[in-house]
């Protein structure tokens, strides 16, 4: 039996100022512009994984809620993208948090959408009891 999903194609990352996010999300984070909507706020940045899709939300008649659950952005040195982050005029909200098998660095969109830098350094099973 073949599986039902087979990942995840795109995330909404929703915004209030279409150019201000446009502008966060390439040139502050460094992301692949995928494709601009043409006359429409809205357009797709590449993480290597997983798309996320940028929208003015309420040009779209889709009311505006930032999302406070974090996205993790995998990062291969933490401390040195948070310190590029930081140079960048980059708020974090907390001291990096290790939790046994990774470290992540808290911070938030211009629109207050909860992001966060992320990396494994050890496999899940080798989470403390």
């Amino acid at each position: 039996m073949s599986k039902l999903v087979g990942g995840a194609d795109f995330l909404l990352v929703p915004s209030q100022d279409f150019a201000r996010a446009a502008d966060f999300y390439g040139n502050v984070l460094g992301l692949d512009e995928g494709k601009q909507y043409g006359k429409h706020p809205g357009g797709e940045w590449e993480t290597g994984n997983l798309t996320l899709q940028i929208l003015e939300t309420e040009a779209f008649g889709i009311e505006f809620h930032p999302t406070k659950n974090p996205l993790a952005l995998h990062v291969d040195d933490i401390e040195a993208a948070r310190a590029e982050l930081e140079a960048k005029g980059v708020e974090f909200v907390a001291d990096t948090l290790d939790s046994g098998v990774c470290h992540m660095a808290f911070f938030e969109d211009p629109d207050g959408n909860a992001l966060c830098l992320h990396h494994r350094y050890a496999p899940p099973e080798a989470r403390p009891g």
